[in-house]
């Protein structure tokens, strides 16, 4: 598990100015360090598509933002995902909390690189939302790293470097709830 308080310091160490997104289980005690935050602000919206637009919208204005949302709600932002952030080639951190993936090890992963096949979809025991998650950012063109631990939290500058240098966004996979 990785500590929601080293992500905070490593969004300030990136100048990070406002973090938008939508809390979930996983972010939600780094969106309750960012109420008492003063150099970052938390931007929460009703849903997850708002939050690359208006995370567009920021970096526009000069400010350097951060989306941070589910992987059921980057799901639902594709086309403003697509239609903004991509298209415009804004240089945003995509931090993505990859609900289900404790659970992925449940899944027969017999042919690689396949979509997931009905029965892995429908099985009780696995999060459909997990074995879709890696498959869907590779064919929207989004690269990402994972966040596992504490040691993976300076992975957020290693994206927003990456980010910056390619002016595309790029997503870190959260991959256990932030404590």
């Amino acid at each position: 598990m990785a500590q929601a308080r080293l992500v905070l310091e490593e969004l300030r160490k990136n100048n990070v100015t406002h973090v938008v997104g939508l809390p979930d289980n996983a972010s939600a005690r780094l969106f309750e360090l960012l109420e008492n935050e003063d150099s970052i602000r938390a931007v929460r919206v009703t849903r997850e598509g708002e939050a690359f637009a208006l995370a567009a919208g920021l970096w526009i204005g000069g400010a350097a933002p951060v989306v941070l949302v589910q992987n059921t709600g980057f799901f639902e932002s594709g086309d403003s995902f697509r239609g903004t952030v991509t298209r415009m080639r804004v240089p945003l951190i995509c931090l993505i909390t990859y609900r289900g993936y404790a659970k992925k090890g449940f899944a027969k992963d017999d042919c690689a690189g396949a979509p997931p096949d009905a029965n892995a979809l429908s099985d009780a025991r696995l999060d459909s939302a997990a074995l879709i998650t890696e498959p869907t950012l590779k064919a929207w063109g989004l690269s990402f790293d994972f966040l596992h631990t504490d040691e993976d939290v300076p992975k957020i500058t290693e994206a927003r470097r990456r980010a910056e240098k390619c002016a595309m966004p790029f997503a870190v996979l959260i991959t256990r709830d932030l404590t």
